[in-house]
């Protein structure tokens, strides 16, 4: 069965998002239809929302640079703010867009504003961007603040595009370090090494190698002979592993695998807590339900398992349970936020507690990456280092040999 994303109006005039699951979109409507609700809009969830960065759709050929996409959400913000009309800002800030994407789809969400379609609707049939984003923008159309509730996702999309580029930039000098690493041992392995062993041949006069020689000898010999297959069995694999990896099963085996890991599995579960916070409170600010918001939520969870044990928080608030009891039976939030969100829950702060647990998990998450990077600098040279001496070593010790015996030979 697939999960479809449904906008429903209620008996009570209230207008909702619900995720169902169904065979196909006309078996979703029948059956909501049959609950007295009226279908707005069913659209596929994962071809909409399976991108967490709230900036990315699934379909990439259409996607919305991040640069851009918050350019334009600050401008019309500040439009909105100043009393203009919600047509006129979109019409003006798609004649003022420097990309030409942007321009194409802010003239698809005019046309269809001049129809009659609500702004958040307008936006939702892009299929582009995510469902934080439309949901912010119902919620400030519902109370009439849609310009406080523009500049509160602005501040939410400012905070994640942060994040983004920290952790790239991070991660950037390790990754350029090891691929130089092993380009530099390829290199000595497979073609100084080999033209070094005719050299020996001929200087060694008849004496043995030294064992770390003939090792080392022997694997550049086995990987420059067979190079022209092995090179490209370690492309196919390689890529066997990236397109498995995108598929659901494949995701899943390395999400797991990857919260195993010492450090990294540490980060992603605060990266993800800071990032599920944050969303949460930036609807809750808006004025969505607490069980709406954490549906929405948690759609930025990227990590398949983590998603996984996240899907029975909705289901256990819907029957009575409070937040944090249901988020400590999903069994991965980390337990200091635990508390800080039943505090808040008690205390009927919940959104201004969000706030900071994604704060204190944000800063938490990039000491984390510090700490990382930091580890894997010095694993690498290391490592990488190793290998570099060991061939290097292999290199010089039947130069020294040769050199050193015909002085034992006079001594003699």
């Amino acid at each position: 069965m697939a999960e479809f994303v449904c906008r429903l109006g209620t008996p009570s005039g209230e207008i909702v998002t619900r995720t169902v699951e169904a065979n196909a979109a006309s078996d979703a409507r029948a059956h909501l239809e049959k609950e007295g609700y009226r279908v707005f809009a069913i659209s596929s969830g994962e071809s909409e929302f399976g991108s967490s960065l709230p900036f990315i759709g699934s379909n990439r050929a259409k996607a919305v640079k991040p640069a851009d996409f918050l350019l334009f959400n600050q401008q019309i913000a500040a439009l909105l703010k100043a009393g203009i009309p919600v047509l006129q800002a979109v019409s003006m800030l798609r004649r003022r867009a420097a990309s030409p994407r942007m321009r194409d789809v802010l003239g698809e969400v005019e046309e269809k504003i001049r129809g009659g379609t609500a702004l958040s609707e307008a936006f939702e049939q892009q299929h582009i961007f995510p469902r934080i984003y439309t949901a912010s923008i119902l919620a400030g159309e519902r109370s009439g603040a849609l310009d406080d509730v523009l500049a509160r996702y602005v501040n939410y999309l400012r905070r994640s595009v942060q994040i983004k580029r920290k952790v790239r930039g991070a991660l950037a000098y390790p990754i350029f370090l090891l691929a130089a690493s092993i380009f530099m041992v390829l290199f000595l392995s497979v073609y100084v090494v080999p033209k070094m062993a005719t050299l020996f041949s001929g200087i060694t006069a008849g004496r043995s190698l030294p064992l770390l020689t003939r090792v080392v000898v022997s694997i550049s010999n086995a990987v420059a002979g067979n190079f022209w297959w092995v090179f490209p069995l370690a492309i196919a694999t390689i890529a066997g592993l990236y397109f498995w990896s995108r598929t659901e099963g494949g995701r899943l085996f390395f999400d797991r695998l990857f919260l195993k890991l010492p450090l990294i599995g540490n980060l992603i579960v605060q990266m993800t807590t800071a990032q599920v916070s944050r969303s949460m409170a930036t609807l809750l600010a808006g004025g969505i339900t607490v069980p709406e918001s954490w549906e929405i939520a948690s759609e930025s969870v990227t990590n398949r398992e983590l998603r996984r044990r996240s899907r029975s928080v909705l289901s256990s608030v819907r029957e009575g349970q409070t937040l944090t009891d249901s988020l400590e039976n999903a069994a991965w939030l980390p337990p200091l936020a635990l508390d800080m969100i039943g505090i808040g829950e008690r205390s009927g702060s919940l959104r201004e507690m969000l706030d900071e647990v994604s704060s204190f998990y944000d800063a938490e998450a990039e000491v984390r990456m510090e700490q990382l990077t930091t580890l894997l600098e010095p694993i690498i040279l290391v490592v990488m280092g190793s290998f570099v001496i060991m061939i290097l070593l292999a290199i010089y010790m039947p130069i020294i040999q040769t050199i050193s015996a015909p002085a034992g030979g006079r001594g003699n």
